[in-house]
């Protein structure tokens, strides 16, 4: 007597291979929408090809590439069933990680870990990554979706970017260019971007209801904490870019993340010179010579999570980034030009300090 064999399909072990081809349909547009010239093909391939016929015009081309996720941010996405605007946060922690050496984005590949595929999450997620790569002016080429039935729960995610930037070895930017007396200039956060996020969960989120998190709050301005954690971080990197491409005169670069300001600033000082950034540009009673320019706000919900978590001035300097969403380092002389050139692509600066002798850190007065 023969033991009957038992049929198994894909679909019965939890993965849905219709749903991920309705997933990828669904994506088409919105990665077509993202291309440049030197995309070679569109989805559908075992790779993405990506003409280098422009980078024989450089003097001496460099790749720089960047890789980052969203941390625990997508956790608040999914308690709030909201997931379109987590995949613009993915591109600008990758983007904005490598604009600061003057390097151009060119393409993007994305990596979507879900525990059970639902096309219009899908869609929704990738549709913020298109729309991140339009802003940042980089291709959206290819990547992946896998579903991981039984290794995460159903409504989970975690999301992973790749990007690909180029610059010319002669003009990038970074810690040896700058000097003593070069200014400090800072450019706006949305507010808190993607880092911390275990923090606020812990001190803002947790034990809340969706409805709870919806009411609009007195202390954010009338915002609701929903919005104001969910609002998707700036992108710099394509507004930075054209401004370098007109002469703007900036040293060095820094993108405020995790470690806050404390952490990321000095990662564009050599070893002997400081940062001095005056924490008094925040209130308005900062010292000659650090005032010039539109003020340095901090966003409400930054200063909400900071007295709920009861954090010191270190703490909250080196675990948020305090209003400053990328750092400028440029000559004092130069600092009206590149004022001037940032506003013209819609960036607002800020002083924040200035370079002093030291040894390569971040210190406040």
């Amino acid at each position: 007597m023969t033991e009957e064999k038992k049929h198994v399909t894909y679909a019965d072990a939890g993965v849905d291979v219709d749903e991920g081809a309705r997933a990828v349909d669904a994506i088409k547009a919105a990665v077509a929408a993202t291309n440049r010239p030197e995309v070679i093909g569109g989805l559908g391939g075992f790779g993405s090809l990506f003409s280098a016929t422009a980078l024989k015009d450089m003097e001496e081309p460099v790749l720089v590439s960047g890789t980052d996720g969203v941390g625990t941010k997508l956790a608040i996405a999914q308690l709030l069933d909201r997931h379109d605007t987590v995949g613009e946060d993915l591109v600008a922690m990758c983007v904005d990680d490598i604009v600061v050496a003057g390097a151009e984005p060119l393409f993007f590949l994305d990596y979507v870990a879900i525990g059970k595929l639902r096309a219009e999450h899908v869609a929704q997620i990738v549709a913020g990554i298109a729309h991140g790569c339009q802003l940042s002016g980089c291709a959206l080429v290819g990547g992946e979706m896998a579903e991981h039935p039984g290794v995460m729960n159903p409504d989970d995610y975690d999301l992973a970017g790749f990007v690909v930037g180029v610059a010319d070895r002669p003009h990038m930017l970074g810690a040896h260019l700058v000097r003593e007396g070069d200014v400090v200039l800072g450019i706006p956060s949305s507010g808190i971007h993607s880092n911390g996020y275990s923090l606020v969960r812990k001190v803002a989120i947790e034990g809340k209801t969706v409805d709870e998190l919806n009411t609009p709050l007195e202390a954010l301005g009338g915002e609701s904490l929903a919005d104001a954690v969910l609002r998707p971080t700036t992108i710099y990197a394509g507004a930075l870019i054209r401004a370098l491409r007109a002469g703007a005169p900036i040293h060095a670069m820094a993108h405020i993340t995790g470690g806050g300001i404390t952490e990321n600033l000095n990662r564009a000082l050599p070893e002997n010179l400081d940062a001095l950034v005056d924490r008094h540009a925040t209130d308005g009673t900062a010292a000659d010579g650090f005032g010039e320019g539109p003020a340095w706000d901090i966003p409400p919900v930054i200063t909400y999570m900071i007295e709920a978590a009861g954090l010191t001035p270190d703490e909250a300097y080196k675990t948020f980034n305090m209003g400053v969403g990328m750092s400028v380092i440029c000559a004092a002389d130069d600092v009206p030009r590149v004022r001037e050139m940032l506003a013209a692509e819609g960036l607002t600066t800020f002083t924040m300090g200035q370079i002093v002798p030291g040894t390569g850190i971040v210190r406040y007065c």
